[in-house]
């Protein structure tokens, strides 16, 4: 307990699967944590299941694709808890679709959610951490699709892709502006959550053939991811940034 004591995380996309997983964590590692999501129903659940615990939370609303929302979330996690030390970019969609399938207009809400939302919460996050001089971690949620290529997954690719390396162009700003401000990035392989079971819904051959990809014989839990977003976000990994963290159960060691 107490790995990231008296720290205030900011989790996009922190009402359902990975992001309401590391959110929970971080707040029973001792942080305060606000919830940014453009589900304010969930959201709360979220929010009142940290509290039960004795956490401290704040639900505000985000739809990442938007400069204003991210402008008012981060003035009000600053205004209510006075600083910001961790942000988890963690908001995103899959999309399935080749490179000849995929519609302009379907690339490019895949564009504005994965990778504006990373590149417009990593921009207001260093602003905010930057006021109290601390220093903190930021981590930016990418996917084994940043990695490696999938045919049928072209604009999440592109999306997943450019999080990999604007990671790193932010590391090494931060890095060189002696802002003391870690930027990492996540890479999970198949996780299960919703979106994953709605990509295999009542198609056990087509889970078991996502199943049958990752070496170890079985998908990962959304705690698997969650337990990564915390040492990126604790002093653990003080010595990490600009890197990648991978949990594929072996997916792209093939």
């Amino acid at each position: 307990m107490g790995r990231v004591s008296n720290k205030v995380a900011f989790v996009s996309g922190a009402a359902s699967g990975i992001g309401k997983a590391a959110a929970c964590l971080l707040a029973r590692e001792g942080a305060a944590v606000v919830i940014g999501d453009v589900d304010e129903k969930d959201g709360q659940e979220v929010i009142a299941e940290i509290e039960g615990r004795g956490g401290k939370a704040l639900f505000v609303t985000l739809d990442v694709q938007k400069e204003e929302d991210w402008q008012v979330a981060i003035e009000t996690t600053l205004r209510h808890f006075g600083r910001l030390d961790i942000a988890v970019n963690n908001a995103g969609i899959v999309y399935d679709g080749t490179v000849e399938s995929t519609s302009l207009e379907d690339w490019q809400r895949v564009q504005s959610i994965n990778l504006d939302g990373v590149f417009l919460g990593t921009k207001y996050a260093i602003a905010a951490i930057c006021r109290h001089g601390d220093g903190g971690s930021i981590i930016n949620l990418s996917s084994i699709g940043g990695l490696v290529g999938i045919a049928t997954r072209a604009a999440y690719n592109a999306s997943k892709g450019g999080i990999r390396l604007l990671t790193k162009s932010c590391a090494l700003h931060c890095a060189q502006a002696g802002y003391k401000i870690r930027v990492n990035s996540l890479h999970p392989g198949y996780i299960w959550t919703q979106m994953v079971e709605d990509l295999t819904r009542d198609d056990d051959p087509a889970r078991q053939k996502v199943i049958d990809q990752h070496p170890l014989g079985h998908l990962g839990s959304v705690d698997d991811a969650a337990y990564g977003i915390l040492y990126l976000a604790s002093d653990e990994s003080k010595f990490m940034t600009g890197s990648e963290l991978v949990i594929d159960g072996g997916y792209t060691a093939q």
